[in-house]
């Protein structure tokens, strides 16, 4: 029987070490959003604990709870749960509302949901078309959201602002600019289920919040506990939207350009005229209107 040498191995290994290296090895255009998404982080920092200033974080600190709460109702969806309502509240605060379902699955899908919503759109922060993909998404599930908060005014405000921003970014500089804001939506997603993980689980014990109802239901470790193993996962979600986005998208600023062009155009690509709005987001308006209505 054939035994394959051992040096083959070792040359095979270097060969897919060299691969993964040159894959992960940011271009000029992936470095510029790696540089832009470090000063997020830092100026969210600020924002966050200064006070007067963070209020112009507010609206996306709000948005953060809307995808946890949504990411709680889309497992109760999975599950066969019914969704009765989902309630944001000024205080950063929010609730969902359902019956049925299986516990274990939709109490932590809130802080997990929303983690992994926001390493996706940090990987499609890599590139412009998917950054657009990513827009269409979010205006979906605002369809969703708003039909369970229907009665809630805070709710309603917060995605009628949020998809007017998607709308003007998306016709601002070829959609460049859409790509750096929905960017900054998965990092400020990213860092809100850390932060509110760290907050509400492990630096002080709440008796209501999802950590403790998990730790009631399962009855093996305490809420703290708990709190820590969803921090490390939405950690590793955090830098797996980086490195998805480092080895997928590696088209130069030009190339992105270019194919947007190409991709639902925006004002100043030349194809403008024979482009159709965004099915998803004229779905949205057709929507709240009929609401409305």
């Amino acid at each position: 029987m054939p035994v394959t040498p051992l040096h083959n191995d070792t040359a095979s290994l270097h060969i897919f070490g060299r691969d993964v290296q040159s894959t992960l090895t940011p271009n000029d255009t992936q470095r510029t959003t790696l540089i832009v998404a470090g000063v997020y982080i830092l100026v969210i920092g600020i924002l966050w604990h200064v006070p007067f200033l963070n209020v112009i974080i507010y609206p996306f600190k709000l948005l953060t709870v809307g995808f946890h709460e949504m990411s709680h109702a889309f497992a109760g969806v999975l599950t066969c749960a019914h969704i009765h309502s989902i309630e944001l509240d000024p205080d950063e605060g929010g609730a969902t509302r359902m019956s049925g379902g299986i516990s274990w699955i939709t109490l932590p899908a809130g802080y997990l949901g929303s983690s992994f919503i926001g390493a996706c759109l940090i990987a499609c922060g890599f590139d412009t078309d998917a950054s657009k993909v990513a827009s269409l998404v979010v205006a979906a599930f605002f369809l969703f959201t708003l039909w369970w908060a229907r009665k809630n005014w805070l709710t309603w405000v917060l995605i009628i602002g949020m998809t007017g921003l998607i709308v003007l970014f998306w016709f601002v500089a070829g959609g460049v600019a859409l790509r750096y804001f929905i960017l900054f939506i998965g990092v400020m997603s990213c860092l809100y289920v850390i932060w509110d993980i760290v907050d509400d689980t492990i630096a002080r014990k709440i008796n209501q919040s999802d950590a403790s109802a998990f730790a009631k239901i399962c009855g093996c470790f305490p809420s703290q506990v708990w709190g820590v193993i969803w921090l490390l996962i939405a950690i590793v979600f955090f830098a797996a939207g980086i490195l998805v986005g480092l080895a997928a998208f590696k088209e130069s600023a030009a190339q992105q350009a270019e194919d947007s062009k190409h991709f639902l155009p925006v004002p100043g690509s030349g194809a403008l005229a024979n482009a159709p709005i965004p099915t998803a987001l004229l779905s949205l308006v057709i929507v709240v209107g009929t609401i409305l209505a």
